[in-house]
């Protein structure tokens, strides 16, 4: 178990490419929220998840965003804010394939920053990292400034550890843990891959 952490699923995007609620879809007889809550939950005493408004159909702790703001970033401020961990491994919903040994590897790399993010092909992974409680304050100031609402804005305030491709190929030889499914056909490659 990874000590003085919270999973929070991020579950409240609109789904605009989609179609159609995310946390909801089916892939190999399991919701795509179900999938991620079955990896996480091993691994942290605790697992929250982050809902747009309260849902009957999560058992799971709930914590609502600010209605006043929008976006994944409010998800993450909301679960900060509710967690009493000193740290939250927050992923988003649509990432059924995160192995817990990626999580682990990135877990190992937390003293001295306040966000842990993989990087893979040059691009971030925001969510799939970890964030200190700590950071919540540079988070919710980035919040109330009108147009600042972006990972990169948030994780340029941050001491970050960026960990690289590289370093997460032992624990994932093909990097799937980073395939987030966003359309329909990227839903179809999965079920055609897995």
């Amino acid at each position: 178990m990874i000590e003085n952490c919270t999973a929070l699923i991020l579950t409240g995007g609109d789904s605009r490419r989609m179609g159609r609620d995310k946390a909801s879809l089916v892939l190999d007889g399991l919701t795509l929220l179900q999938r991620v809550v079955n990896i996480v939950q091993p691994l942290f005493a605790e697992t929250i998840i982050s809902v747009r408004q309260p849902r009957q159909d999560i058992a799971l702790p709930q914590v609502c965003d600010d209605p006043a703001q929008h976006g994944p970033l409010a998800g993450l401020a909301a679960g900060l804010a509710r967690a009493t961990t000193p740290w939250v491994f927050a992923v988003a919903c649509d990432m059924p394939f995160i192995t817990p040994a990626v999580i682990e590897h990135l877990a190992a790399c937390r003293s001295g920053s306040q966000a842990v993010v993989p990087v893979v092909q040059g691009h971030a992974q925001p969510l799939a990292a970890f964030y200190a409680r700590d950071c919540l304050q540079a988070l919710q100031l980035l919040l109330g400034a009108s147009g600042q609402h972006s990972f990169r804005a948030l994780l340029e305030r941050l001491r970050v550890c960026h960990v690289d491709e590289a370093q997460l190929l032992a624990a994932d030889p093909q990097l799937r843990s980073f395939f987030d499914l966003d359309t329909p056909e990227d839903v179809a490659a999965a079920q055609k891959n897995n």
